[in-house]
């Protein structure tokens, strides 16, 4: 005969207080001291190299190169002399790039994230069968214009309106004859295979392409080609949550005369608060740190703050680790400060999901 089972917790044990749970859905004691112990270290190994690069854009040069000190009015005493150097020696040219990255990157997320969000809502509600014939066809007459206009100098104003046109008249003409067609998977697994498409390949033509339309080295053309190139993932990421949601709400909109647009804006997006948050501040950081596009479409009116990076490191000077700290400080600001706003919305959506009925 098996011994009765102890519910009562006045009736346990010390061992089975302290490694029992005292009801479904809390720890024991000891599994609350373990688990918290560990968060605890993982938090001071995370945290701690933010600490170190707080603190070194505070100390004197001597207090870098003589050796790690890690406390403030006890290790050494702090100094204003890195920040100095940066916003006041170098402090147009600073806030010029700073105001640049934030600018383009604001702008770059709010038109990513929300073109990007309309295409997968799409990809995940309505069915496309394009043909696969009709799409060839384009891409044909896409590159015989951009061969025309690089190699005979047609300007390119003329050369895609025709492309454009002699397709219409193509589609139309022999679109029916073309049998086989692709899905909503063949679309999205293109879109998101731009993105695996090194940036590095296609650089030198975006760049001709910026050059001959006048967009070179400024904010419009860096917003758009940031905005280009963080696309898919917004697709990719968003797609996942939009066909995740019952499409029964939907349909109950649309009975109650709910156009696909106030469906969309009304609906799906409160609904997908939390994946939507993530993402934008996932594009946002990359947008932030955005290097290649940047150093080859922008020279000094649309310089953003990598570029500026880079040129310290370049210059006379090498590497001032006190200096570049300030400069690590200033741009991780913006960040964290998002990804905490953005959190408050990611719990906020987390909470409104899990109350049913």
């Amino acid at each position: 005969m098996s011994p009765p089972v102890k519910y009562e917790l006045h009736t346990r044990t010390l061992m089975e207080r302290l490694f029992e749970p005292p009801r479904v859905g809390v720890m024991s004691p000891a599994s609350k001291v373990v688990v918290y112990a560990l968060l605890l270290i993982w938090s001071l190994f995370v945290i701690f190299p933010i600490y170190w690069v707080v603190i070194t854009s505070f100390k004197l040069p001597q207090h870098v190169d003589q050796g790690p000190v890690f406390l403030p009015f006890i290790d050494f005493w702090p100094s204003l002399h890195a920040w100095e150097s940066l916003l006041v020696k170098d402090g147009a040219d600073t806030l010029k790039s700073y105001m640049n990255s934030f600018i383009i990157g604001i702008a770059s997320t709010l038109l990513c994230v929300g073109i990007g969000s309309m295409a997968a809502y799409a990809l995940a509600r309505i069915e496309y069968k394009p043909r696969f014939g009709v799409i060839l066809m384009f891409v044909v007459l896409l590159i015989a214009a951009t061969v025309v206009t690089g190699t005979l100098g047609v300007s390119w104003k003329i050369t895609m309106p025709v492309a454009l046109a002699l397709f219409v008249l193509l589609a139309r003409a022999f679109g029916k004859h073309f049998k086989a067609r692709l899905g909503n998977g063949d679309i999205l697994f293109w879109i998101i295979s731009q993105r695996i498409l090194p940036p590095i390949v296609v650089i030198i033509p975006i760049y001709m392409m910026f050059q001959s339309v006048g967009l070179v080295d400024t904010h419009i053309g860096l917003i758009l080609a940031y905005a280009v190139a963080n696309l898919p993932i917004v697709v990719w990421l968003m797609h996942d949550f939009f066909a995740g949601l019952p499409i029964e709400l939907e349909e109950s909109a649309q009975l109650d005369g709910a156009t696909r647009l106030g469906i969309f804006w009304d609906i799906v997006l409160p609904l997908t608060r939390p994946g939507l948050a993530a993402t934008t501040l996932l594009v946002l950081i990359l947008c932030w740190n955005e290097y290649l596009l940047a150093v080859f479409l922008s020279t000094s009116k649309a310089q953003t703050m990598p570029i500026l990076v880079a040129a310290m490191n370049a210059g006379d000077r090498g590497i001032l680790w006190w200096t570049m700290c300030v400069v690590i400080v200033v741009m991780i600001f913006p960040v964290i400060v998002m990804a905490i706003v953005l959190q408050r919305f990611i719990a906020k959506g987390v909470l409104m999901g899990a109350v049913k009925g």
